[in-house]
């Protein structure tokens, strides 16, 4: 016969409290409201952005789209 388990109400001190590494919820979500604009890129970041398209299989719009969001996002948390 096993030995019964008894339980008790004693606080637990398990584990330890981590920073919220989750995305906030706009993040999660699929399309962005977007505005067309026409804008004037250097060649390079033009050819930077169309060789980061090709590793992550997207369009380089896309990614600059992503990467102004980005910084956006990061100066109005602060």
């Amino acid at each position: 016969m096993k030995k019964k388990i008894e339980y008790t109400d004693e606080p637990m001190n398990v584990g330890k409290i981590i920073e919220d590494f989750f995305p906030r919820p706009e993040e999660l979500l699929g399309k962005d409201d977007t505005v067309n604009i026409t804008l004037t890129l250097s060649q390079n970041s033009i050819d930077y952005f169309k060789a980061l398209s090709l590793n992550y299989d997207t369009d380089y719009k896309t990614l600059i789209r992503r990467y102004l969001d980005v910084y956006v996002s990061k100066h109005l948390d602060k």
